[in-house]
């Protein structure tokens, strides 16, 4: 059990669960102020299929890493993965993918069926049947397969969809079951986010995967340019979220307390900081859990400005 819950990696769920609380929080906040209602089983349900997406894309990473035979050239102790370290056997994994696949499609079926059923939101349900099914071949697809799209630099692509666009509006779409644009904007922040940590990831292992064939976009752009890319990428997140505050006249109410998310500026200033000054790509593994949790901090201070301070 102890190598299952290992090959989990549960220092990146706080990640995956960012968009969720982004998203579903907003939509707390302006239902609130049109009177509308907040399903608390919407948000519980949610969390739990992100959290099955999450082990799921972690396990099929694992798979797919270790039967190339790409983990087996990291350096990276912290990153020794199940099969390519014999603790999990392929064929263990490969079960593994597909059991966490039917449970990760069942939950969603579930988690549609309370947010639109009873609504009558029929089309609705069955859009969103599509998108869960795509997140779960997307979250498959990363290193397994033929063509996986994290060895073809696509990844990052990916990411900012499913973690950022689709987390965030997506959510917000379940409890109010309309699309605003200014959605986009948390929505890209969240997204950056996350495609910032896949970053880091790829720059820190650019040497192994340019032995074992892996074409992740920091490889494909070289390390100097990968870290300007990191830095666009954790410099414009709060500023889509003050963005977002504005086009919501906050700027001109009282309620001061929705920019309590500001004050992550320091420590993002800091941590950009000591990023720009590591040239081991291998020092760079303690910033992935590093900006995870900043994205998760991002995430909870703007539902505690939204929702508790009114």
């Amino acid at each position: 059990m102890k190598d299952w819950i290992k090959a989990a990696r549960l220092r990146t769920l706080p990640l995956s669960l960012s968009g969720i609380i982004m998203g579903s929080f907003i939509a707390k906040w302006r239902l609130y102020g049109e009177g509308g209602t907040w399903d608390w089983r919407i948000f519980a349900l949610a969390l739990l299929v992100t959290l099955l997406y999450q082990i799921l894309s972690n396990y099929a990473n694992d798979y797919g890493d270790g039967v190339k035979g790409t983990d087996a050239k990291r350096v990276v102790e912290a990153e020794s993965r199940a099969v390519a370290s014999g603790r999990i056997t392929a064929g263990q994994m490969r079960n593994a993918v597909i059991i966490l696949s039917v449970i990760s499609f069942l939950a969603t079926v579930a988690l549609l069926y309370i947010a639109f059923i009873p609504g009558g939101y029929l089309n609705e349900f069955y859009i969103f049947i599509g998108l869960g099914v795509a997140s779960i071949l997307a979250a498959i697809g990363y290193t397994i397969g033929k063509k996986p799209y994290g060895y073809m630099g696509l990844g990052d692509v990916f990411v900012f969809i499913f973690f950022g666009l689709v987390s965030v509006c997506g959510s917000y779409f379940l409890f109010t079951k309309t699309f605003s644009w200014d959605m986009l904007l948390p929505g890209t922040a969240v997204g950056m986010m996350s495609m910032a940590v896949l970053n880091l990831n790829n720059m820190r292992d650019i040497e192994s995967d340019r032995l074992s064939g892996k074409h992740s976009f920091a490889l494909r752009i070289g390390y100097k340019n990968a870290m300007i890319y990191e830095m666009v990428l954790l410099q414009l997140p709060l500023i889509l979220m003050l963005m977002f505050l504005g086009v919501n006249g906050f700027f001109q109410s009282q309620n001061y307390y929705v920019f309590i998310v500001m004050i992550l500026l320091l420590p993002m200033m800091k941590l950009r900081r000591k990023i720009m000054t590591i040239k081991e790509p291998k020092e760079l593994d303690p910033f992935l859990k590093q900006v995870g949790i900043l994205t998760f901090a991002m995430a909870l201070l703007t539902a505690f400005g939204l929702n508790f301070f009114r």
